[in-house]
């Protein structure tokens, strides 16, 4: 989807591609069987064959633009596996594995906990509960974290003695934004868009003096899941829906890439979700 005309200026900022690396798992359980969020309604149908589709497309864009591609085999039984981002935090090479708060998703967090000790990671089990990459978003200079619906707000401690970095609070309160990365994104380094309406006024008022310059959705580009969104700097990956965030990403010198992620969005994720950024450091694999 091309953003109009309108929204592009004179001259727009350049923005450069960082190539990332990332793991993903394949939707091959994937289901709404339970319901632990307002998105989900086992009652209504999901295709896995589409859901695997648009996943391959996903893949795909990213080995595309050039990036690195890791893989976690998908287990039986877990149909939100899927969603890698909430399977654990790396910075710097360094692992904090994920608690999962609702008991449908918490072997989850061994499963990739398995993974990233397999291949080298230094790691720590978690002791709170925290959803990894779904409530802890990494930008250059601080990780912001949230809280609210799933993880412990104790967590955050945890976090920032572990990875050894400033660690902002945010409250969520909306439920349908259960997760900090369906209500912000990271864009570039100190670069971020957010949803307002999705904090507290005090976690309102602590990202417009950290963020002045941030972009800000409106409800309907939130509501399609246009802020569960990934950027290497220069492309964002968000759902094409979301025709305003595409117009203001574009004017601000992004590359906005539109993907339809229809059917994994039943369970409440959309590209974020799917994506964990392996953020290189020591203890990663070389």
């Amino acid at each position: 989807m091309l953003p109009s005309t309108s929204a592009a200026p004179a001259t727009r900022p350049v923005r450069v591609a960082r190539p990332r690396r990332y793991l993903m798992c394949p939707p091959a359980h994937f289901d709404v069987t339970y319901s632990i969020n307002p998105w989900m309604h086992p009652e209504k149908p999901t295709d896995q064959s589409l859901a695997m589709v648009q996943w391959e497309r996903l893949r795909s864009l990213y080995l595309g633009l050039g990036h690195q591609v890791e893989q976690i085999p998908p287990r039986g039984g877990l149909p939100d596996m899927v969603f890698a981002a909430n399977g654990a935090t790396v910075v710097d090479g360094r692992v904090l594995s994920a608690k999962f708060r609702h008991a449908q998703r918490q072997p989850e967090g061994p499963a990739y906990l398995e993974w990233f000790r397999e291949h080298g990671y230094l790691t720590r089990d978690a002791y709170h509960v925290n959803e990894g990459e779904g409530d802890y978003l990494v930008t250059s200079s601080r990780i912001l974290a949230g809280t609210g619906f799933r993880t412990d707000v104790r967590s955050h401690t945890e976090a920032a003695e572990f990875f050894r970095r400033e660690v902002i609070s945010l409250s969520l309160v909306d439920p349908r934004f259960y997760h900090l990365d369906t209500a912000l994104a990271v864009l570039d380094g100190d670069t971020i868009m957010y949803f307002p309406a999705a904090f507290s006024a005090d976690s309102q008022a602590t990202l417009a003096r950290l963020y002045p310059d941030a972009i800000l959705a409106d409800e309907h580009d939130a509501a399609v899941f246009g802020l569960n969104a990934v950027s290497d700097g220069r492309h964002v990956l968000l759902a094409e829906q979301a025709t305003g965030l595409i117009d203001q990403l574009w004017a601000r010198g992004f590359v906005p890439i539109g993907v339809d992620l229809s059917e994994l969005m039943k369970s409440g994720g959309s590209a974020k979700c799917c994506t964990l950024e392996l953020r290189p450091g020591p203890g990663a694999v070389k």
